[in-house]
């Protein structure tokens, strides 16, 4: 099988076949930094974590654990309930549109749940923005920054001088 090259094609498909390449090679060098810069903002969001976790009396270990460190930053922020109501709901949800038929328009009663439990777990998402800025002696301002720009002011309030206060109940 001979080697292929672009000495057989004309020069309209050789331009063709080196802008392909050269654009897939740019897709993948974006792509390849886009994938850089979530690791080192997912490491700094671990260290944030560990510090906040630290911070509140909880062993800064439980930060590194997924599903956990959300239970326990509920536990720091406010009741744990609000985890497994927003926990149980959402798992719920993701069965209900598992076991429905794609083939078809999904039916308007789980259209409606799916709303409502969207509009619940963005609800309890704030509540625990308020409340974790509360916990740390912040108030509705310092609870706006962590809505719209969490990754920073997690950083802040780990690194900051920030002291914990206790749960926002």
């Amino acid at each position: 099988m001979e080697a292929t090259t672009l000495a057989g094609l004309t020069a309209e498909q050789q331009e063709a076949a080196l802008g392909g390449a050269a654009v897939g090679g740019i897709i993948g060098i974006g792509a390849g930094m886009i994938f850089a810069f979530l690791i080192i903002l997912w490491i700094f969001q671990i260290i944030a974590y560990w510090k906040l976790f630290t911070k509140a009396g909880e062993p800064g270990w439980k930060s590194i654990i997924p599903v956990y460190n959300s239970y326990i930053q509920y536990k720091i922020s406010w009741k744990p309930m609000w985890f497994w109501i927003s926990f149980v709901a959402l798992f719920v949800l993701n069965l209900l549109n598992q076991f429905s038929d794609p083939a078809q328009a999904p039916s308007t009663f789980l259209i409606i749940i799916t709303v409502i439990v969207l509009i619940l777990n963005i609800v309890i998402q704030v509540m625990t923005a308020l409340k974790l800025s509360r916990a740390f002696g912040h108030g509705v301002g310092y609870a706006i920054g962590l809505i719209f720009l969490w990754p920073i002011f997690i950083l802040v309030l780990g690194y900051g001088k920030s002291e914990y206060k206790g749960a926002d109940l």
